[in-house]
């Protein structure tokens, strides 16, 4: 398989799925080729999607977190600016609390439509957001090195990002109810490990000799290497309302990466995690967000998931340093102090049990991004 692990390693890139709505009643539109159309040029990338009311905001390649903040407030200052000359407006969450999905047209791309034809109402169904990080590495067995890593700290980003306590109008009770429909899909979840770069391009290629799919993009994993950009992109999060959320997350992977690479040029080798109990920590971060109660792999004992963040960012704190990402980490500790996207919501629906209320504030915070 050709690949792109050349460097320079620790480049980052943010991706964002983002709500295009209408101005007044806060209902998707499905308006993306509207806003194509409507955008100039700028650094980063604006595409769409599956359904015709997602749009995708993509920072460029950055130096560190701080240039791809600069660059997301930038594209989402655009996005909001285009769609309001249109009767409409942004909203960043894991999913939006009241839309129904068959309501939403599917884009005129044959991408998309042949991903509805192989998976149906699957496909159809998949009214969710969520926010990417790419983070570059220089050497491909060192991707697959991160990648296999990545996967214990999966369930802590998932619980950091809860931000869709609501589907269909209905309050889920769960805090990332984003996680449970995506998994309805193929190929998603918790990564298989792979032992070498040669490991994963064969096994890859089977499934591409096969046919089930034309290739690996069509790997939906929480965490997957991306040979073609060179990164390792960790694709676990809820969309975030906050952009500073956005960019304290990816600040954290950001680190989190920059860790496992240096293991893997010190030679060491890896922790096994069973799949299994991987698997049940990401559920219960779905479920129960900072206030659950995730298994500290490779040991089994029950730590808050407060408590475990706050330890795994502080010793990520020196890696961020050393990136130029630490300032961004500030919006952990806001997580931390005052709960994710999703705890927001809640407080907010509790109030009148208004929905239109709860995606007022999440609008009003999607855009409200300094110039």
């Amino acid at each position: 398989m050709q690949h792109q692990f050349t460097g320079p390693s620790y480049t980052i890139g943010i991706e964002e799925e983002l709500m295009i709505l209408d101005a007044e009643t806060y209902e998707l539109s499905n308006s993306i080729e509207e806003l194509l159309g409507a955008v100039p040029d700028l650094p980063g990338a604006i595409a769409p999607e599956l359904m015709e009311s997602v749009l995708e905001v993509g920072t460029n390649v950055c130096e560190n977190t701080a240039e791809a903040g600069d660059q997301l407030r930038a594209l989402r200052r655009l996005v909001n600016h285009a769609a309001g000359d249109r009767g409409l407006t942004i909203g960043s969450a894991g999913t939006h609390p009241f839309a129904m999905w068959e309501d939403q047209r599917i884009v005129q791309r044959p991408r998309y439509r042949d991903l509805v034809g192989r998976l149906r109402f699957v496909a159809r169904q998949e009214l969710i957001f969520g926010a990417h990080v790419h983070v570059g590495i220089d050497d491909p067995n060192k991707a697959i090195h991160v990648a296999n890593g990545m996967r214990v700290h999966v369930p802590l980003l998932l619980a950091l990002s809860c931000n869709s306590p609501f589907w269909r109008a209905d309050r889920t009770g769960l805090l990332s109810t984003r996680t449970p429909i995506f998994r309805a899909f193929p190929r998603v979840g918790i990564p298989p490990t792979y032992i070498d770069f040669d490991d994963y391009s064969q096994r890859i290629g089977f499934m591409v000799e096969s046919g089930v799919m034309e290739d690996y993009t069509f790997l939906w994993y929480d965490v997957r290497p991306h040979p073609n950009f060179g990164t390792v992109e960790i694709r676990v999060m809820d969309g975030q309302t906050r952009v500073e959320h956005t960019l304290g997350i990816a600040a954290l992977v950001h680190a989190m990466v920059k860790e496992l690479a240096e293991h893997f040029e010190a030679g060491l080798e890896l922790s096994e995690y069973p799949y299994e109990m991987l698997d049940e920590n990401k559920w219960i971060a779905a479920r129960s967000g900072l206030d659950a109660e995730l298994v500290d792999l490779p040991s089994s004992d029950a730590v808050p998931a407060r408590v475990l963040a706050r330890r795994v960012l502080d010793r990520m704190r020196g890696h961020a340093e050393d990136l130029g990402s630490a300032d961004e980490l500030e919006g952990i500790d806001d997580l931390l102090d005052r709960g994710t996207g999703a705890d927001r919501q809640l407080l907010v629906w509790e109030a009148n049990h208004d929905l239109r209320e709860v995606m007022t504030e999440i609008v009003e915070r999607t855009v409200a991004v300094e110039a």
